[in-house]
């Protein structure tokens, strides 16, 4: 009963939007401040803003951009760092059908360049100490932004920057008028969401004022939102779940989200427990890193009754939940731009969800079988994709219908029509039908519960078999010594597919054959790591994602690592370094593999 009570809050949450198609976001926090006043909306160590105070200052940036000239449809770019002003600038940007591209604060160079040029912005808003980063792309490589992009700087800054926390205050912070700006309604872009580049530059994801609505409200239901309760948000605030499902979740139901500009092991508990947090929004990442850290004092001594999020695995789940006495964990999967989500509300330890029958009409899922060569899904002599079994491995696509007044059926694509292109399936298994490729391997037991596998590119086939890198990820992972692993392929001339080759961090009890004995009983011949490197640390994107591309492209040449580079050499039974020489046998096929 429990279960189905979820699923009926969610639904009934949601139930009004598509009734009432000019009731988007920035409406709603209006609505919300006439109801709760002066109720803390978002605080953050240096700033708070009440739930008035949000609607207020959202107004003011609304106004500024109409004095500025922007129009609909046109783009500005945010680039901040997390704060309370992040979410009133593009709520009051967006309340005037100005579309807001949430630039990732990781980026610098090229690919902040890229991220900037591909959205065409006229304004750049940037936080103080970021904006030096706009100024650097412009000395550096004059071109490399758009030439009529104006920058606003939001705080005092050193580069002369008109500073845009200053201008709105000559502007009044009462509900923007229709005679003043038309209502935005809910097929309209609000946001550009950008993928998080772990292959290649990011995409510029559309995000509509539908979207917005949905997952604010459909996430307010499944996690029973209520105005007592505090989410605790350290993700950052230019990606989906820390921008807009933490934020907009807790405050349609009229709580508070509490703000850090960054996750701290050594702070969390502590954090949580000052701030009275009942709600921790997490990256599956986080998690293992607060249950693999030493024991600290009060760690069990807070008042969270949900941990919501997604990437959490089974043996980090059921550590972390165990050591910190979490009552409730909710796992889901979903994507920016996807046409649909899992939402695991039974609890069950390293499943990503399912979809319960009485809702499986309007999100069509299937799994399909994918050659690991090429990444594409496979075709039957007819032309047409092949489901998986229950249990078998194949990548995830949903169903797409241009007229779906449902977003869990529509995919609304990136800003490069190409890219657009590459994610849409046509005549999958009738002629004409089109669905939207996820690039995510998942297998499906016998009761319809999901469980991720891999990414596609990532698995990788070796020794005539599939190897999924997050599996054998997780199993290095427990090994003595490693603190955390990254495995991909890599080819070697003269073979067939890519050899498997893991890059580890390692703590003092690590031992090189210990790690060997430890790895031949749960992992078969061909799943065992060929190469191991040696790192000081592995590079993540900002929402705690691997970053493999570069270190498979330096494969296993030591002159290019820069790191101790290992091979699993089979007639002696032992990991031995790769040196110049051993290298050039390898690469001449004069080893046994």
């Amino acid at each position: 009963m429990a279960v189905m009570q979820d699923w009926v809050r969610a639904l009934e949450r949601t139930a009004a939007i598509e009734r009432n198609p000019q009731v988007t976001l920035p409406a709603v926090i209006d609505h919300l401040a006439g109801r709760f006043e002066a109720a803390p909306a978002l605080v953050s160590r240096g700033a708070a803003l009440s739930y008035r105070a949000l609607s207020q200052t959202a107004n003011r940036y609304a106004r500024w951009a109409l004095a500025a000239g922007l129009k609909p449809g046109e783009v500005v770019c945010l680039l901040m760092e997390n704060c309370p002003d992040y979410l009133a600038i593009w709520l009051g940007l967006t309340r005037v059908g100005v579309t807001v591209a949430l630039l990732n604060t990781h980026l610098r160079g090229p690919p902040l360049a890229h991220s900037i040029r591909i959205v065409a912005p006229r304004y750049l808003i940037a936080g103080a100490a970021l904006a030096e980063r706009v100024s650097a792309l412009a000395a550096e490589a004059p071109g490399s932004t758009p030439a009529d992009m104006a920058v606003m700087a939001h705080g005092v800054n050193e580069h002369g920057s008109s500073r845009i926390d200053l201008e709105i205050t000559a502007y009044s912070g009462d509900p923007v008028t229709d005679s003043e700006s038309p209502l935005p309604s809910l097929p309209d872009r609000a946001l550009f969401i950008y993928t998080s580049g772990t292959t290649g530059l990011p995409k510029a994801a559309v995000v509509t004022h539908r979207r917005l609505m949905q997952w604010s409200h459909w996430f307010a239901g499944l996690m029973d939102i209520t105005p007592e309760d505090r989410l605790y948000n350290c993700l950052p605030m230019y990606h989906s779940v820390g921008g807009v499902v933490a934020t907009g979740a807790a405050l349609v139901g009229g709580g508070t989200v509490v703000l850090r500009e960054r996750f701290s092991v050594s702070r969390f508990w502590q954090d949580v427990r000052e701030e009275g947090c009942t709600i921790f929004q997490y990256i599956g990442e986080l998690c293992r890193y607060l249950a693999s850290s030493p024991i600290q004092a009060g760690e069990t001594d807070h008042r969270l009754r949900l941990a919501c999020g997604n990437g959490l695995r089974k043996e980090v789940w059921e550590a972390f939940q165990s050591r910190f006495r979490i009552p409730r964990i909710l796992e889901y999967y979903a994507s920016t731009e996807g046409s649909f989500s899992l939402y695991n509300c039974e609890g069950r330890p390293g499943s990503i969800g399912r979809i319960p029958p009485f809702l499986s009409h309007r999100h069509p899922v299937a799994l399909v079988r994918s050659d690991p060569q090429t990444g594409l899904p496979m075709r039957d002599a007819e032309g047409r994709c092949i489901r998986c079994a229950a249990g078998e491995p194949g990548e995830a696509i949903g169903q797409i219908t241009a007229e779906a007044t449902d977003p869990g059926m529509r995919f609304e694509g990136y800003a490069d029509p190409e890219a657009t292109r590459a994610k849409v399936l046509r005549d999958v298994f009738s002629p004409g039908d089109v669905w939207y490729r996820t690039g995510d391997l998942l297998r499906r037991d016998e009761q319809g519960f999901f469980y991720f596998v891999d990414r596609i590119g990532d698995s990788f086939r070796w020794k005539g078999e599939n190897v999924s890198t997050s599996e054998v990820e997780a199993i290095l992972s427990k090994c003595r010594g490693v603190t955390d692993a990254a495995v991909y392929g890599v080819t070697i001339p003269g073979t067939e597919g890519r050899a498997g080759m893991a890059a580890l961090v390692v703590d003092g009890d690590f031992d090189l054959a210990e790690f060997r004995r430890e790895i031949a009983g749960p992992l078969p011949p061909y799943a065992r790591p060929v190469f191991l490197r040696i790192v000081p640390a592995l590079e993540l994107t900002g929402t705690f994602k691997q970053q493999k591309q570069g270190l498979a492209a330096e494969g296993f040449d030591p002159s290019r690592t820069g790191a101790p580079v290992y091979f699993d050499q089979s007639r002696t039974g032992r990991y031995i370094r790769v040196d110049e020489q051993l290298y050039g046998r390898l690469m001449a096929g004069q080893e046994h593999l």
